[in-house]
């Protein structure tokens, strides 16, 4: 019983997050991600609408882009997290580190 396996793809200044992204899978998500983010020469969103997954390794990778994008001078913003998520990340404390999580970014 096995999902497809979840992508990362650029389109424009759009990052798009989609499927289910478990422990299993999300190394290599993250690399994948990472090289986007590292070629991008402005802004990115990052869009997590179609996230089927609110699990830690979630925010892990997300806080993995972020450094890689900030370490890069590129700003980085997410939208579309599910309310799941955005929890987890407010009970993690992370929420202000993730720009479109906290209610103040």
């Amino acid at each position: 019983m096995s999902s497809s396996r979840p992508v990362v793809k650029l389109e424009g200044s759009v990052l798009s997050v989609t499927g289910k992204v478990d422990a299993n899978t999300v190394i290599e998500l993250r690399k994948q991600g990472e090289k986007l983010v590292g070629s991008a020469t402005g802004a990115l969103k990052v869009d997590l609408a179609q996230l089927d997954t609110a699990h830690s390794v979630v925010l892990s990778m997300l806080m993995c882009w972020q450094r890689l994008a900030q370490s890069k001078q590129v700003a980085l913003s997410f939208e579309g997290a599910s309310d799941r998520l955005q929890s987890l990340a407010a009970l993690s404390n992370l929420d202000a580190h993730l720009p479109g999580f906290s209610p103040h970014s």
